[in-house]
């Protein structure tokens, strides 16, 4: 045999014993995970929420599936419909059994279509992909999903961890930096979502949510994969949003007259009401016992509160001017105390008696000694970011007047601190542990890290552009 041949002949055996090692080896892993390599059916639902967003995904250096996909002979996907974001049920079902004639139920993974022919050839990938390689590893999130789904799958498997994480969205950006708070790094960036505004998590860690300003939508991100598995069309231009303790419904601010606030179901993933308020929305919260969302205006000064079982405005108080960020502190049996809110025009805070529905304080931030006041590109807002420590002992507060954060003890509002977290700092976010605040300095596309304990500034970490609102979460890893 010439020696060429020789050589190509122990190259394809050599493949060939990597491809059943890899077969042998993610069997085993699915199987562990409780995945179970002896399903003997695809899942619909699992197909539908799950594997179908990876279709829709922007991966780096390659067109989504979607873009080829909808004209082909083989395996083929519905096209989207005029002005939908997503599939429609019949559609996911012809999706489904599209997909389905290339994926054998229970099998080893290397051994469906479906599953080699996006992934690269050196890890057991088919020779060619109209497509490109889409996946390099059989470890990638999203080709393990799609793996699962092979396996019998039918719902995420279980995470193997879920840690905390800082989620700094950029205002001028099409991305969110991920923020690892034990080295104070960015460990990865959220991609495709142009002007992300608003950010919070799910709170068993599934996924993120992000208000779309671009696309007039809440971006659903999967924490597995940090990409877009949903994006929920919105009755218009958000801005902030919240989420309930329980993880069922998502609030979203709508920054348009004459007002509203959307109300998403998470189990069904859509927008299920439009509820009227006084005035177009900037920000809108949970409160700490999830009793109530809240909803402030800038353009009708109102604080709108809504009875978060019903679904339908509780009360409504008028302040002096425009409502800019909000934060609560609470009573001992955990219900709401104070709102204290920003306001238009105004370098400090005002505190509302949530029971009385009364404002009762109203405190000025003083000239800090030795810093030049800025008034450019203040937007209204001197002051725009508040943050109760999660031990409640702490109230803080920023301004971009001074570029610095004031801190006052609770719960008798003295000033104990100044500490300067650059230009034009905004929203304020916490650890859990009360150990780390975090503050996006829009100016200096940073956010900074102040120790709590010390009030001093711990790090400056380099994120997008113009970062402004800033949230904790917990991200379940696979």
């Amino acid at each position: 045999m010439p020696l060429y041949s020789r050589i190509f002949y122990l190259a394809t055996e050599f493949r060939q014993i990597v491809r059943n090692c890899l077969t042998l080896s993610l069997g085993i892993v699915l199987s562990l995970s409780g995945t179970g390599l002896a399903a003997q059916e695809l899942n619909f639902e699992y197909f539908k929420n799950e594997v179908q967003p990876v279709f829709l995904a922007k991966r780096e250096g390659n067109v989504r599936c979607i873009q080829c996909h909808t004209r082909s002979s083989n395996f083929r996907l519905q096209p989207l419909e005029e002005g939908r974001l997503f599939w429609t049920d019949e559609q996911s079902r012809a999706n489904f059994e599209s997909a389905s004639q290339f994926a054998v139920a229970g099998s080893a993974p290397l051994s469906n279509r479906f599953l080699t022919h996006p992934l690269a050839t050196s890890v057991g990938g088919d020779a060619f992909h109209g497509g490109g390689a889409h996946f390099h590893s059989t470890f990638d999130p999203e080709w393990r999903i799609m793996a699962d789904w092979v396996a019998g799958a039918s719902k995420r498997r279980e995470p193997s961890a879920v840690p905390v994480r800082i989620i700094q969205t950029n205002a001028a950006a099409d991305n969110s930096s991920v923020i690892d708070p034990v080295t104070n790094k960015v460990i990865a960036t959220i991609d495709d979502i142009e002007i992300p505004h608003g950010v919070v998590g799910a709170p068993d860690g599934s996924q993120l949510y992000i208000t779309n300003e671009a696309m007039h939508s809440l971006d659903i991100v999967d924490s597995r994969t940090l990409r877009v598995k949903r994006r929920i069309p919105l009755s218009g231009r958000p801005n902030n949003v919240a989420v309930m303790g329980d993880g069922s419904k998502v609030y979203v601010g709508i920054m348009e007259m004459p007002g509203s606030v959307d109300i998403i179901d998470v189990a069904s993933m859509t927008n299920v009401k439009t509820l009227p308020v006084n005035g177009a929305i900037h920000n809108v919260y949970v409160t700490p016992d999830s009793r109530y969302a809240v909803a402030g205006s800038i353009h009708t000064s109102t604080i709108n509160v809504i009875d978060t079982q019903s679904d339908e405005l509780a009360w409504t108080l008028e302040m002096s001017s425009g409502v800019r960020p909000m934060t609560f502190d609470t009573n001992p049996d955990g219900s709401t105390s104070n709102i204290f809110v920003q306001l238009s025009g105004f370098h400090g805070f005002a505190v509302v008696d949530f029971a009385s529905q009364q404002e009762v304080a109203r405190i000025e931030h003083p000239a800090v000694a030795g810093q030049e006041a800025h008034y450019d590109g203040l937007q209204g807002a001197p002051a725009h970011g508040l943050g109760v420590s999660p031990d409640g002992k702490t109230l803080w507060s920023t301004s971009k007047v001074y570029s610095t954060v004031y801190i006052h003890s609770l719960p008798d509002l003295e000033e104990i601190a100044q500490v300067y977290v650059g230009q034009h700092p905004e929203w304020v976010t916490f650890t859990p542990d009360n150990k780390t605040a975090y503050i996006g300095a829009a100016g200096d596309h940073v956010t900074y890290a102040v120790d709590v304990a010390t009030m001093k500034t711990v790090a400056r970490i380099p994120v997008g552009q113009v970062p402004k609102r800033v949230a904790t979460v917990r991200m379940a890893v696979d």
